[in-house]
């Protein structure tokens, strides 16, 4: 079973790794089109699911609450703009930048835990934070310009994760009512740019248009294999499971669409790469030594 678990944890982080070829497949189509479909299809397909696995009334609870509303409406803002700015990013030429974004990510989620959660981070730990900033400024200082990319992927994903944090609904039901709240405003974007005769749907060929339409797919399968695997794997062996998708991002756009790689590059990453070794070889020893601690009898301390 954990074996089949692990395949599926696998699987979605493989798909998310390769997702620079798929937007690439649609370099023809712009990128605020190629959200408003995602968004679209994404919404239909989750709807189908949730109906499918009888959720419906998780979801449907949403609808009472205007503080629910609100959380879902600033973490559907937040989870499109991450979106937008990774398809630009890889349109543009930028995916070994973008896969910066993702190695950032966990650590710049620590320090808005410390900041707004009030978390406690151990002295590794800060260790780690303070090469993820050496990391970022050597890069910025060397290369003239901040990593702006990374950091507004990284960024916009850690702030959607601190919202979703308080937000009350399960993972499905929760990207459901997000896909949901920007669904509207999705379909009537892609009826303006028909009606100004720059969409893209039906009219750039077959292959284009089911791949528009596969956006939800793409998706969605790989969330219900991560949501499937997450509730079964140790949390330890997903954090390291999770640098998969960096990783495979990061080595598509070095071998095979020849990005620059340099040596500025090599010690920027590799300072962020040590950042995040250090800090998931002390959660590691943290949970351990948590674990080894024996449960006090009833009536005993």
């Amino acid at each position: 079973m954990l074996r089949r678990n692990i395949a599926y944890a696998l699987a979605a982080y493989g798909i998310w790794g390769f997702f620079p070829v798929y937007w690439r497949w649609l370099q023809q189509v712009a990128a605020t089109e190629l959200i408003a479909h995602r968004i679209g299809w994404s919404f239909l397909l989750l709807l189908a699911v949730v109906l499918a696995l009888g959720q419906w009334s998780t979801l449907r609870g949403a609808f009472g609450s205007p503080r629910v509303l609100g959380l879902y409406a600033l973490a559907a803002v937040l989870l499109s703009s991450n979106w937008l700015l990774y398809i630009w990013a890889v349109h543009a030429g930028f995916i070994v930048e973008s896969s910066l974004g993702y190695f950032i990510n966990p650590l710049l989620s620590v320090l808005l835990g410390v900041v707004f959660l009030r978390e406690r981070l151990r002295s590794l730990q800060w260790l780690a934070v303070g090469l993820l900033m050496g990391g970022v400024t050597y890069l910025a200082v060397a290369t003239g310009r901040p990593p702006w990319i990374a950091l507004g992927l990284a960024g916009l994903f850690a702030v959607y994760g601190l919202i979703k944090k308080l937000a009350p609904l399960p993972t499905l039901a929760g990207l459901t009512l997000e896909t949901g709240i920007l669904f509207l405003p999705a379909l009537g974007y892609l009826l303006l740019v028909e009606w100004a005769g720059r969409g893209a749907f039906l009219h750039t060929g077959a292959v284009a248009d089911g791949l528009m339409i596969g956006a939800g797919v793409v998706t969605t399968v790989p969330l219900l294999l991560f949501n499937v695997a997450a509730r079964r794997i140790p949390l330890s062996l997903m954090g390291l499971l999770q640098y998969i998708t960096p990783t495979l991002q990061l080595l598509l756009g070095v071998l095979v669409y020849r990005e620059p790689f340099d040596r500025v590059r090599l010690i920027s990453f590799g300072l962020i790469w040590l950042a995040l070794l250090l800090y998931s070889l002390e959660s590691l020893r943290a949970r351990r030594t948590a674990a080894a601690v024996p449960i006090p009898e009833l009536g005993e301390g």
